[in-house]
């Protein structure tokens, strides 16, 4: 307990504070100077159409919020390993490494692996940049703190190192070296910082978050044509106020939505303002959806969107094979880069995400992929046994491994005199 309470702050002399702090559940920046306001403050927040974009109120857009919980989700739920290569042609589980340990096992002291990585990837779509304090002890990681990204500046010096200055929330500022951050980048423009799909798909966000607003406020007032009331006499305010009065009691919705309105004293209607169709309305969210999905590399079908199911080979399962193959790809080799330069200081260690767990909700894929392995003697029923999470097989005959089927070139078998065939004239 005196180990972290060292590191998480106390009442120690300023040389000797720690470098790292917990953050407040928004995470959020200090703001010092009168400079570091005016970035807050115009920091290209604000859309054209008016609203402002942060990563916190993009994820009220609900497609930003399915594409960054799919590829998020998919991260923290993928087995991680770390491998050993024993030789050229051997490769063998290093399960007792201390970062095999924080990755199945406890990040930290109050996280969990899922939810750790989780939300660095998180992190990573949404801002571009991950980042975790780098825990050691007698040189081995003992954990992996997680440091909000909006209160990490990172800048390359002079010797091309990086160096990571981090503020706490009571506003001071540590400097932390290069081998003490886990550092997740995402697209980079620069080899240093990443940058999310927020900085390019703002202004499609921030039409999303407008249409939203504007559709709730056309539901609010009644989802229907806005008319005026032609009243053939003059109405007097006690009048005005007691239509107005019904009007809105009507257009609340309720059991009167959908009814016919009835005029007194000869009162007619005319029609003020075009449909949602007119403008369409329900059309640009389409759009919007889409080109969010485009922005994240998520295939619409994954969000939802399951109207233009067939313009990707030849339907929704090359769909999910290109989102495999070409975004999920992408992050995995990341994470793996990630861990093997900034956790593992022996060469001989690598991370190693299980990416055939990616076919664990199609039992019919997955087992014609095991019995394929098996006829070619890949497997044995063993393997088998290991990936399905079941134990061994009892008569000890599981660690067999099959001979391929009609190997071309195998030596032939011996034959005996008696079976030579017969002479033919």
């Amino acid at each position: 307990m005196a180990f972290w309470s060292g590191w998480f702050g106390g009442k120690s002399s300023p040389a000797s504070q720690p470098r790292a702090s917990f953050q407040d559940s928004g995470g959020g920046i200090v703001i010092s100077t009168s400079e570091e306001l005016e970035e807050a403050l115009r920091g290209g927040t604000v859309t054209a159409s008016g609203t402002r974009v942060t990563p916190d109120s993009a994820m009220r857009v609900a497609a930003v919020y399915r594409c960054v919980s799919i590829i998020a989700g998919a991260v923290a739920t993928l087995p991680i390993d770390i491998i050993r290569k024993v030789d050229e042609r051997t490769r063998e589980s290093a399960s007792d490494n201390s970062v095999a340990r924080i990755f199945s096992r406890k990040p930290n002291g109050w996280q969990k692996p899922a939810v750790f990585r989780r939300m660095m990837q998180a992190h990573l779509l949404l801002r571009g940049n991950a980042y975790a304090l780098i825990v050691r002890s007698r040189g081995e990681v003992q954990a992996l703190v997680p440091l909000h990204p909006d209160r990490v500046a990172c800048k390359q010096n002079d010797d091309l190192t990086l160096e990571y200055t981090y503020t706490r929330k009571d506003g001071r500022k540590i400097k932390l070296p290069q081998e003490e951050v886990f550092h997740l980048v995402g697209l980079t423009l620069d080899g240093v910082h990443g940058v999310s799909a927020l900085t390019y798909a703002r202004e499609t966000i921030g039409l999303s978050l407008s249409m939203e607003d504007h559709g709730a406020s056309v539901f609010k007032n009644g989802a229907r044509v806005s008319v005026v009331l032609k009243h053939p006499n003059k109405l007097g305010p006690d009048g005005v106020a007691n239509l107005r009065s019904s009007l809105d009691e009507f257009r609340a919705g309720g059991e009167k939505e959908g009814r016919a309105l009835i005029l007194e004293e000869g009162m007619d209607t005319g029609s003020l303002s075009m449909t949602a169709e007119d403008a369409q309305w329900l059309e640009g969210r389409k759009f919007s959806r889409t080109d969010i999905a485009m922005f994240f590399g998520v295939p619409p079908h994954m969000i939802g969107d399951t109207e233009k199911s067939t313009s990707w080979g030849t339907g929704i399962e090359q769909q999910s094979i290109g989102f495999v193959t070409w975004t999920l790809e992408d992050h995995l080799t990341m994470w793996e880069e990630a861990i093997t330069v900034d956790l593992l200081d022996d060469e001989a260690l690598r991370a190693k995400f299980n990416r055939s767990a990616l076919v664990k909700g199609d039992i019919k894929a997955r087992w014609e992929a095991y019995v394929k392995a098996l006829q070619w003697g890949v497997f044995s029923p063993d393997d088998v046994l290991e990936l399905e999470d079941r134990n061994p097989r009892a008569d000890g005959l599981g660690g067999q491994f099959y001979d391929p089927p009609n190997t071309a070139g195998g030596d032939k078998p011996e034959k005996d005199g008696g079976d030579e065939p017969a002479q033919t004239a």
